[in-house]
């Protein structure tokens, strides 16, 4: 039997799924006249980069036209500008004194506030026509990956259509359940406290091959038919498309991998595998040549070991092969000793 602090390892399965996910939409209407070459299902786009182009000859006319009136509003705010100065220096000649009210319409101030609102509703209109305009390039708002397109040159969009469906390129998740008893062997975060994952694929990469990631997050609800945990493990770089994840196996959405979750640190308990854990939790083990059958304290057990606190001590020689008669203090002999 082994004694020491012990990392159990946790089995699942999970399905890989995007962190990020979008169906793009545009927020104006016209006809696409533009695609960009990587926008195609499979292509990789870059944050910011241009996706497709709208037909952009209306906005751009809209735009002069809410200029237009922009410098009309401006250029009346400057001749009212004159007015109060003339109204303000025939007041002054006037040399009377008015009600406060009557004071501010002799001097044209509910003509000068009027002129600058009408600046200002100009100036909000011209911001709104060149964010349309700037609406007629759909960009990629992060670094994605096509999944699929719907548009062609030549449709015609509207608010609301979808164009694309995109992922985040830089982290998927693995969706795995475990069950509730399980959690409080593991850490959730998304640094490098979260417990470690290894991600494998059985059929699909070779046995040396697998993908490593962080225990990121507990999903807030059990899965519906087995009542079991669901859990989310972080892979970053999922696509191996970086320097330092080249030669790896890239994660495809919606593939079923098998996740191996290392636990917290057990401390001060003796390991020894499953398949020797006797019948009521119980050990057989070889003391001064004879059987005894020790009660095990287990603390924790995943697929390969039990975790014992107390029943058995490091060192000792636990029995691993079936015996014809099981009873205490029955006389055992080695196999490798009887054999020579």
């Amino acid at each position: 039997a082994e004694g020491g602090a012990f990392r159990p390892v946790i089995h699942a399965t999970g399905v890989v799924k995007p962190a990020r996910e979008i169906l793009l939409r545009p927020r104006v209407d016209g006809e696409v006249i533009k695609l960009s070459e990587n926008f195609v299902p499979g292509g990789f786009v870059a944050s910011g980069g241009l996706l497709l182009q709208i037909d952009d000859t209306d906005y751009r006319v809209a735009l002069d036209q809410r200029n237009s009136e922009l410098q009309q509003a401006i250029a009346e705010l400057e001749i009212e500008h004159g007015r109060q100065d003339i109204a303000e220096r025939d007041y002054r000649q006037l040399g009377k004194t008015l009600e406060e009210d009557n004071r501010a319409l002799v001097l044209r101030e509910p003509q000068l506030r009027s002129a600058e609102a009408g600046v200002q509703s100009a100036q909000t209109d011209v911001r709104m026509a060149e964010l349309d305009l700037e609406r007629t390039r759909i960009i990629s708002p992060f670094d994605a990956q096509v999944l699929s397109r719907h548009v062609n040159i030549g449709s015609q969009v509207s608010p609301g259509d979808t164009l694309a469906r995109l992922v985040g390129v830089d982290t998927y998740w693995v969706e795995t359940t475990l069950p509730l008893d399980r959690l409080q062997w593991l850490s959730f975060s998304n640094d490098e406290k979260g417990s470690k994952a290894t991600i494998s694929h059985r059929t699909a990469w070779p046995e040396s091959q697998s993908r490593s990631g962080r225990l990121y997050q507990l999903v807030g609800e059990l899965e519906g038919d087995t009542r079991m945990a669901r859990v989310l493990v972080t892979v970053e770089d999922p696509l191996a498309r970086q320097p330092g994840s080249a030669g790896q196996m890239p994660l495809v959405i919606g593939t079923f991998v098998q996740c191996l979750l290392e636990g917290n640190l057990i401390q001060d308990v003796v390991k020894i595998r499953r398949e020797h854990v006797r019948k009521g939790e119980t050990a057989w083990v070889m003391q001064d040549d004879l059987l005894q059958i020790r009660p095990l304290q287990i603390v924790f057990q995943d697929a390969e070991y039990a975790y014992v606190k107390s029943g058995l001590e490091a060192g000792e020689q636990v029995v691993t092969s079936s015996l014809a008669t099981v009873r205490e203090g029955a006389r055992l002999r080695i196999k490798a000793a009887a054999d020579s």
